[in-house]
C-alpha cells in the first residue's frame, strides 16, 4: 500500500500488524539514515516508496552491501530505484552526507575488521595456562652433611657433650628483695662514701635529744588559726625524694632538724634533711618489694623507723644500720600502730580482713595471734592514745572498735561500731590527745567525725562534710589525720584548685587551706604534721614532698 496515495487510505483501513510495521519502521529509519530525526512523511517517501520496503540495517553488514548500510545502493542515492521522484525531498547536504557514509563504509569493508575482531576473540576465549611447576629436586642419600662448630653443636674440644645451661631471666627494673635484715645502703651510694655516713649520724644524734610534749595540747581556735596562716611553701621546700607514688609519710619529732620519711609504691623509702639545701640531703633505701602502705618512726626511740609492706613488717635501726625483719607472711599486711608506749608490740592489720599481734621482743618473724574479725578488708588499724587496749579498724563499708585483750581466732565482737558508710571506707584515726574524736574517710564523697567518749554499741555521728575523695586509680587514697597539738582539727588533701591541703575542725567547719599556685600543683593525698613543731608535710602521686612551716 502507498501512502502518497489518499484515496486508498481513505478506502481501506491497514491491518493492525501493517500498522505495528510502519510504524516500527518509522521509528527506527532516523538512527541510522541522517544521525538526526527526519520528518515523518519524507522517510516513508524515501524507504518506503515504490512498495520495496528497504531499510537500514542497524546489526552486521550483509552480503548483498556495505557494512553498516546494507540496503543502500552504491551510488549513494538515497531511495534507490523505488522512488527516484521523491529524491528531491532531501536537501543537497543530507545527500552529501548519505554518500560520505557509504564510501566510508566500503573503506572499513575492504579492512575487514570485523573478521580480525571474531579472531581476537576466539584466540582470547581459549584459557591457556602458561605457568609451569619445577618439579623439586630430590634430596639424595649421599649429600654431604653442613658442617657444624663444636660450639653450635654444644660439644667440648674434648668431645664430651656440654651441659645445657638455662635461659638468663631478664633484668628486672625493681629487683627483689630477699628476706632477713638488710644493710642500711642507699640505693645510689658509691663506695666508701662519707656522704652516706653523715647522713645516718645525723639521723643518730637528733633521736638522741630528748623531745618536749608540753606544746601537746589544745588551743584556742584563733590561736590555731594565726599558726596556720604563719606556715609557708618556698621553692627550696619542694623535693622529688623517691621514683613513685607516695604512699605513706613519716616526721621525725625532732626540734632541731626537719626529717621527713616517704614510701613509695615500689618498696623505696626517701629520707630527707629538709635543713640540708644540697642534693646530699636526700637518700633513697629499697627495705621492701612492695608499697609502702604505713610507716612511724618509733615513739620511744626515734632512731627506729618501722616500715610496712604487702609481705613484711620491718625496722630500720640507724644505730646498726641495718632494717630488720619483724614479721612475715603470704597475706598482704595493710597497716600498723603501737599497742604500747615503748612499742615493742603492734597490732597489724591484713587486706583480707584478719588482724594479728607482733611482739617485736619475739625472735622470728611470725606474729603472736592472728584473729578474724569479720571485715572483708582491713585497710587501716589504730590504737586508742589514752585506754591502749581499744584499736580502731576501718574496713570495706565497716569501722569498728575492739579490744585487743579479748581477740581469739574467730568470733570477735565490737565494743562499738561507728555507722553510717554507704561506701568503702579509706582511714579512721583517733584523735591524738584524748581519743574522744573519730575522724573518716569513706568514698562516699564524705568526711565523718564520731563522739567516741562513750564507747557504747552504736557511736553517733558528730559532722558530717561534704568532700571530694574521689582520687582515682592514679592517686593514693585520702587519709585524713588529726593535727597531734590540736585535739579537734584534722587535716586531708583535697582535689580543689588550686591545689590544696585542707584544715577541718571537729564541727565541720573548715578553718584553713594550705596552697601556694607557684610550688603547689599537684595533689597531696598523704600528710604528716609534726609533734610539736608548726610544720606540714604534704606528698603527692610522683613522689615529691612539698613542706609548710612558718
Amino acid at each position: 500500500m502507498a501512502l502518497s496515495q489518499p484515496g486508498a487510505a481513505e478506502a481501506e483501513e491497514p491491518s493492525p500488524r501493517s500498522r505495528q510495521q510502519m510504524q516500527l519502521r518509522v521509528l527506527l529509519t532516523p538512527l541510522a539514515v541522517a544521525g538526526r530525526r527526519l520528518p515523518q512523511k519524507r522517510l516513508l517517501a524515501a524507504y518506503a516508496g515504490g512498495g520495496a520496503g528497504k531499510r537500514l540495517c542497524l546489526g552486521p553488514p550483509s552480503p548483498a552491501g556495505p557494512e553498516g548500510l546494507g540496503d543502500v545502493d552504491s551510488d549513494g542515492s538515497d531511495a534507490g530505484d523505488a522512488a527516484p521522484d521523491e529524491s528531491s525531498q532531501l536537501s543537497a547536504y543530507e545527500r552529501k552526507r548519505l554518500k560520505n557514509i557509504t564510501e566510508n563504509a566500503k573503506f572499513f569493508a575492504s579492512l575487514k575488521l570485523h573478521e580480525s575482531a571474531a579472531r581476537l576473540h576466539k584466540i582470547a576465549s581459549k584459557v591457556q595456562s602458561h605457568t609451569t611447576k619445577r618439579a623439586k629436586p630430590k634430596k639424595t642419600e649421599d649429600e654431604p652433611v653442613r658442617r657444624r662448630s663444636m660450639r653450635l653443636q654444644r660439644i667440648d674440644p674434648s668431645g664430651v657433650p656440654m651441659p645445657e645451661t638455662p635461659a638468663k631471666p631478664e633484668a628486672e627494673e625493681y629487683p627483689r628483695v630477699p628476706a632477713g635484715p638488710l644493710l642500711m645502703v642507699p640505693e645510689n651510694q658509691m663506695e666508701n662514701s662519707k656522704l652516706t655516713e653523715e647522713f645516718l649520724t645525723m639521723w643518730t644524734r637528733i633521736s638522741e635529744a630528748k623531745f618536749n610534749d608540753t606544746e601537746k595540747c589544745t588551743c584556742d581556735v584563733e590561736r590555731y588559726q594565726a599558726s596556720l596562716n604563719s606556715m609557708t611553701l618556698s621553692e627550696e621546700n619542694v623535693k622529688k625524694v623517691v621514683k613513685n607514688r607516695i604512699y605513706s609519710m613519716a616526721i621525725h619529732p625532732s626540734e632541731s632538724t626537719i626529717f621527713v620519711a616517704a614510701g613509695d609504691k615500689f618498696g623505696q623509702i626517701g629520707l630527707w634533711n629538709v635543713n640540708c639545701k644540697t642534693e646530699e640531703g636526700a637518700r633513697v633505701f629499697i627495705p621492701h618489694n612492695y608499697p609502702v602502705s604505713c610507716m612511724y618512726f618509733s615513739p620511744f626511740n626515734p632512731a627506729h623507723l618501722l616500715s610496712l609492706s604487702y609481705d613484711s613488717l620491718r625496722c630500720g635501726d640507724v644505730t646498726r644500720a641495718v632494717f630488720d625483719e619483724i614479721c612475715r607472711s603470704e597475706e598482704s599486711f595493710s597497716s600498723f600502730d603501737f599497742l604500747e608506749d615503748n612499742a615493742s608490740t603492734v597490732i597489724v592489720g591484713h587486706w583480707d580482713g584478719d588482724v594479728t599481734v607482733v611482739d617485736r621482743r619475739t625472735p622470728g618473724t611470725s606474729s603472736e595471734l592472728s584473729a578474724n574479725i569479720g571485715f572483708k578488708r582491713t585497710r587501716t588499724v589504730h590504737v586508742h592514745p589514752v585506754n591502749k587496749q581499744y584499736f580502731l579498724a576501718a574496713g570495706s563499708v565497716d569501722v569498728c572498735i575492739f579490744d585487743v585483750r579479748y581477740l581469739k581466732s574467730n568470733g570477735n565482737k565490737p565494743v562499738s561500731s561507728l555507722d553510717g558508710h554507704t561506701k568503702s571506707v579509706a582511714s579512721a584515726y583517733f584523735s591524738p590527745v584524748t581519743g574522744n574524736r573519730v575522724v573518716t574517710v569513706c568514698a562516699d564523697d564524705k568526711l565523718r567525725t564520731y563522739d567516741t567518749r562513750c564507747l557504747s554499741s552504736t557511736v553517733a555521728v558528730l559532722s558530717t562534710v561534704r568532700h571530694n575523695n574521689n582520687t582515682g586509680r592514679w592517686l593514693t587514697r585520702f587519709r585524713a589525720i588529726w593535727d597531734p597539738k590540736q585535739e579537734d582539727c584534722f587535716v586531708v588533701g583535697s582535689m580543689a584548685r588550686p591545689r590544696q591541703i585542707e584544715i577541718f575542725q571537729d564541727t565541720g567547719k573548715l578553718l584553713h587551706s594550705f596552697y601556694n599556685v607557684d610550688y603547689l600543683g599537684s595533689v597531696c593525698s598523704i600528710n604528716v604534721v609534726h609533734p610539736t613543731k608548726n610544720i606540714l608535710v604534704g606528698g603527692n602521686s610522683s613522689g615529691r614532698l612539698h613542706v609548710f612551716k612558718e
